[in-house]
Parts: C-alpha cells; sequence; structure tokens
C-alpha cells in the first residue's frame, strides 16, 4: 500500500511537499477550495519545481470553478513540469462547493466534465458551452497531445461509485469501494508521543481540524446523531442565519477548529474518532486498510507543526527516503 500525503494548501505547502518527498511518501495531494486555500495548480507548479519524485496532483477539481479547457491547460503545464509524476482527481465539491454556499454537483455533470478533460488531453475536439473546443497549443506551450495522466473520481455513495467505474481510473475519498484497482483513502489524525493524553494542546491544535471536519460532515449529511456531541454542535450551527451559516462552519476548515467547533473537539472526541493513536495503533489501522483492499493511504498533516506531523507519520509507517 502507498503511503501519501495530502495538504490544506497554504503559503507554505509547496517547501512542505519538498519535506514529503525527502522523506518518502508516495504522492502529494492539494486540495483546490478556493475560498479557503491558495490557487492549487500555481501551489503544485512550485512543489513540482522543488521535487524530482514525488508524485503530484490536485484533490479534488470541482467542475463548476472552472472551464474544462482551463483545467485541461493546467494539467498540461504541470506535466511539463513534473513527467510522469502527475494524477488529478476529480468530485462533486464538498469543501470546494459548500464553501461557497452551493450544493454539490449533479454526478451527471461530473461524468461530462471528466470525459470532456480526457478527450481534450488526448488531443481530440470536444463540444462544451454550444461550441466545439480543443486544444490547439503549438509546440512548446504545452506537451504534445495525447497526454495521459490518471485521473481519480472523489466519491461517497453509490452514485459517484457507479461514475467512477465508468469513467475513472480509481476512486479517492474518506471510504475505499471494493472493486477498484486504485483505492486511495485519506487518513486523518496525529502520531501520540509516549505518555501523551489525547486533550493536550498540542493533539487537538494537529487533529482537530479532522474532529470538526466530522461534525461538519455528519451535519451536512443529516446525521449528527451519529457523532458525540454531534446534535449539540448541530444546535449551535443552526443559529446563524442560514444564508451565512456555511461561512461560520467552512471557516478554517481542514486547517484547525474554529470558534463554532472549539466547545465540542476534546481529547474524548479524538479517541473516539481514532484520530488520537499510539504508534503500534496506527501501525494496526493502516494494516487494517491495507487488507480491506485499499492501495494508497494519504495522510493529511495539520496544525502549527506539519514537517512534526509529516515526519512523525513517516517514521511510523516505516517510510525511506
Amino acid at each position: 500500500m502507498d503511503v501519501s500525503c495530502s495538504f490544506a494548501t497554504s503559503l507554505k505547502t509547496a517547501e512542505q511537499i519538498a519535506l514529503a518527498e525527502e522523506l518518502g511518501y508516495r504522492r502529494a495531494w492539494c486540495y483546490d477550495s478556493p475560498a479557503l486555500y491558495p490557487d492549487v495548480w500555481m501551489t503544485l507548479a512550485l512543489a513540482a519545481e522543488r521535487t524530482s519524485r514525488i508524485g503530484l496532483g490536485p484533490a479534488v477539481l470541482v467542475p463548476s470553478l472552472r472551464h474544462v479547457m482551463t483545467n485541461a491547460a493546467a494539467i498540461a503545464t504541470l506535466v511539463s513540469l513534473a513527467p510522469g509524476r502527475v494524477a488529478v482527481a476529480i468530485g462533486s465539491g464538498f469543501t470546494g462547493r459548500l464553501a461557497l454556499g452551493q450544493r454539490p454537483l449533479p454526478w451527471v455533470q461530473v461524468r461530462a466534465y471528466t470525459l470532456a478533460l480526457r478527450d481534450l488531453l488526448q488531443g481530440k475536439q470536444v463540444e462544451w458551452d454550444g461550441a466545439p473546443t480543443k486544444m490547439l497549443h503549438p509546440e512548446g506551450f504545452a506537451p504534445s497531445r495525447p497526454i495521459d495522466v490518471p485521473m481519480l473520481m472523489g466519491v461517497v455513495g453509490e452514485r459517484g461509485t457507479a461514475v467512477a467505474r465508468e469513467v475513472a481510473d480509481g476512486v479517492i475519498g474518506p471510504v475505499a469501494p471494493a472493486g477498484f484497482t486504485w483505492a486511495a483513502r485519506t487518513y486523518h489524525g496525529t502520531v501520540l508521543d509516549p505518555g501523551e493524553e489525547p486533550g493536550s494542546a498540542r493533539v487537538l491544535a494537529a487533529a482537530g481540524h479532522a474532529a470538526a471536519l466530522a461534525l461538519h460532515m455528519a451535519h451536512h449529511r443529516g446525521q449528527s446523531h451519529t457523532v458525540p456531541s454531534g446534535q449539540e454542535w448541530a444546535a449551535e450551527a443552526d443559529k446563524i442565519p442560514e444564508r451565512e451559516r456555511h461561512l461560520a462552519i467552512h471557516d478554517n476548515h481542514l486547517v484547525g477548529a474554529n470558534a463554532l467547533d472549539q466547545q465540542f473537539v476534546t481529547g474524548d472526541l479524538l479517541r473516539h474518532l481514532g484520530l488520537a493513536r499510539s504508534r503500534p495503533e496506527h501501525w494496526a489501522r493502516l494494516d487494517q486498510l491495507a487488507q480491506s483492499g485499499v492501495t494508497e493511504v494519504i495522510y493529511q498533516p495539520a496544525g502549527p507543526d506539519i514537517p512534526r506531523e509529516l515526519r512523525s507519520f513517516a517514521a511510523m509507517a516505516g517510510l525511506r527516503a
């Protein structure tokens, strides 16, 4: 099983990806949520210039954020900077759209976008927005077509999984459906030092973002009752005017616990969700995931000391440069 990393992209992400390469991570995925993070393609380009081996890609691209030709050109540019190292993930938009006050896209739109993006990179002409379009880049302006880039699909649920089976090379997300040769699963939390408590300030800062994510996702799906303190958190969230609620919920999303989250993100919640584990406990969990068919685990470091998180997880997983 490959061990990769992902980033809630910041202005320091490129140098952190360079460290991830030194530590032996297989790939670095960068989140694409313009309301929260710097531009994903600029960040990946900077990372490409600082690295030579680690795989690079956005996870996940949301079709409504960019014209399909814009992403085709961006992929081609990154391929020219990091040949053989690029993969792309596409999805319906959890954070990428919810943070803008929009619902995830229908999967029929994601499917059409993915097929058009593939065809453009192959050098084909496609119909988009009522007109034919094609990558017209001459020599020296993009790699020659076809440009072959693996495409994963960010899925949660049966509809997305069905689309992924039809148009993608694999799946990426918090679950890994069976039957895919490339099944990438996101992984959150921190590695406890010996004797360290889940409720310590360091642990809450490093893993609180993931506990908050669990509260956010449960609320979005109408399942707050499935997470400890989830209903209490939802009651507080629902006090915020609906028109602006998404702004409060997604403040600091996947970076840390925000003002709404902090009173509910505790050491007990981290322990319950498996976000604060010892080295043997994390190793046992990784072994379970590998046995279940996961082919790539993607660890997201967070908190004020991301290099510490990258190093600690790499050491636990037995990575080698």
